[in-house]
């Protein structure tokens, strides 16, 4: 995307936001609550219109993504899903090819069969005939990645895959994330964790609806930028094997200053 703006009413969602991911790169896209982290993705997506700039996915301008969408994956917030709507794994997962199959259409063999190789390749082959309230937290976030695994995309596009499951879960399912980046699969994922995805992730894009950084986390990921970003005190921590960042009371809300350092910064990557 080229100095992108979204906006929503009166309200700048995304402010002149250029970024671009290569292919096979596993990109972490990390900010505070209100950030326009999910507008991104929808952005991409071609959900959301910008009212400035452009934007290209996999070469086609998003207005015209019809021809590439099924090369994309997408794994929501699992709070967008019901528990109590009794339907199988299976069936989840074969959600995913609809945009393939049509919704009039049944599915066919060849769709059952790859939503069942999607669900083995998150390691739910043996869950397929259970219901999807059934499962835990975690597993219901493996189910939704393998819903977006069934039309075999080429781009996976994840927002907060980690949020309400414990830290092991947590650990395992960017395993599962860093695995299929390992098969070639171009990643970007949403996430409020720096620390633990910094140590996953190829590139880090921050942002505050502007673009503060972008680039490798081990050259951009500083105490200082996030800081500017978060607009708080920020401290590195590691537990375990993994580090993490506490941040501090907010100094402010919304937008970082546009002279402040973080918003001076040259966007490796650009």
């Amino acid at each position: 995307m080229e100095k992108v703006t979204v906006a929503f009413g009166r309200t700048v969602a995304l402010q002149d936001v250029s970024l671009r991911v290569r292919r096979g790169e596993f990109v972490g896209i990390v900010g505070p609550n209100g950030s326009g982290k999910t507008t991104l993705l929808r952005t991409v997506l071609g959900l959301v219109r910008p009212v400035r700039g452009e934007v290209r996915v996999l070469g086609a301008p998003v207005e015209r993504l019809g021809a590439v969408r099924h090369r994309l994956g997408y794994v929501p917030q699992l709070a967008a899903i019901d528990t109590r709507f009794p339907v199988h794994v299976l069936d989840v997962v074969l959600m995913g090819r609809y945009g393939q199959i049509g919704l009039l259409r049944r599915p066919s063999a060849a769709d059952r069969e790859a939503a069942r190789a999607a669900l083995a390749r998150v390691g739910l082959a043996d869950l397929a005939g259970r219901q999807i309230g059934q499962l835990s937290g975690g597993q219901r976030q493996r189910v939704l990645i393998a819903r977006a695994l069934a039309v075999e995309p080429e781009i996976l596009l994840l927002d907060e895959p980690a949020t309400g499951v414990d830290p092991v879960t947590s650990g395992s399912l960017y395993e599962l994330l860093n695995h299929l980046h390992e098969e070639g699969i171009t990643i970007m994922m949403v996430s409020h964790d720096v620390g633990v995805v910094s140590q996953y992730v190829d590139q880090v894009a921050c942002l505050n609806r502007y673009l503060v950084v972008h680039g490798r986390p081990e050259e951009v990921l500083t105490t200082e930028v996030v800081e500017d970003c978060y607009g708080c005190g920020a401290m590195f921590l590691t537990h375990g094997d993994l580090p993490h960042i506490v941040v501090g009371p907010h100094r402010k809300k919304g937008l970082v200053a546009r002279g402040s350092p973080a918003s001076q910064r040259k966007q490796a990557g650009e």
